[in-house]
């Protein structure tokens, strides 16, 4: 069974700041980790490695020559590849010429039975690129997954909504999309770590490298793009303290929600 797996390597949002001139993120100074829902979408792929004999998995991103060190610690946690498309012609994609390029690389790597990619990322919250991926390669998708099962042929995967989830199967290929639920990524081991910084696991590939369709990647082949980002401005309103024991306090305080109609 071949697995491939979709990170990104993406600012910590705890860390992150706006440029109240430019409107544009700061990265200089902010530390990059790979996007927890992806760690979470390597880690049910390396499960499925754990339980069944000849499973690889393959690692695939897309990003600037820094984006290695998110690839090799997927090398370190136990992944036997990774592939990262880095090429000025892929700088400003969209999600539509993100996906593009993606799955240029994903038919460069060749055959696979299941793709994971996180749900979304935590720089974007688009949540769009693991689908898109899944249409171009004309597959189908499962989003949402927070338990999976491989049986045989298919996969029967729990699909989380707001109030309950679906239990769908399909047969592979198929494209799954991991959130946070679905299990606790490991961590790096010693050997993984030794393997991941030898470096002859990971590939750097170009756009022409891959194939990819050109007129469909990059800022120029992207249908949208962000006017602005900025930090919503704080509003603070009058502060009233609540003052007596804690009975008092908690029912001044119900009174108090119930006279602004909160509750």
């Amino acid at each position: 069974m071949n697995i491939i797996v979709c990170i990104k390597q993406v600012p910590d949002t705890n860390e992150v700041k706006i440029d109240p001139v430019k409107g544009t993120l700061i990265r200089e100074g902010v530390p990059s980790i790979i996007n927890p829902d992806d760690r979470n979408a390597l880690e049910e792929a390396l499960r499925i490695k754990d339980q069944f004999e000849d499973v690889k998995v393959t690692v695939v991103s897309m990003g600037p020559p820094q984006a290695q060190v998110a690839l090799v610690e997927a090398i370190a946690m136990g992944a036997d590849e990774a592939y990262l498309l880095s090429d000025r012609a892929v700088a400003g994609s969209d999600t539509l010429a993100t996906s593009t390029a993606l799955t240029a690389t994903i038919k460069y790597i060749g055959d696979f039975d299941i793709i994971f990619c996180g749900r979304q990322a935590i720089d974007g919250d688009t949540a769009q690129v693991g689908p898109q991926i899944a249409e171009h390669l004309g597959i189908p998708q499962i989003t949402y997954v927070e338990n999976l099962k491989i049986e045989g042929n298919k996969v029967i995967a729990r699909r989380s909504l707001e109030d309950g989830y679906f239990v769908i199967e399909s047969e592979m290929p198929v494209l799954l999309t991991a959130i946070k639920e679905l299990n606790e990524p490991r961590y790096p081991s010693i050997k993984g770590i030794y393997e991941g910084f030898k470096g002859d696991k990971i590939k750097v590939v170009s756009a022409k490298d891959v194939n990819a369709d050109m007129d469909n990647i990059g800022l120029d082949g992207s249908p949208t793009n962000v006017l602005r980002s900025f930090t919503p401005p704080v509003k603070v309103k009058n502060l009233e303290m609540i003052e007596g024991t804690p009975k008092e306090k908690a029912t001044k305080l119900i009174a108090r929600l119930k006279q602004e109609n909160i509750i």
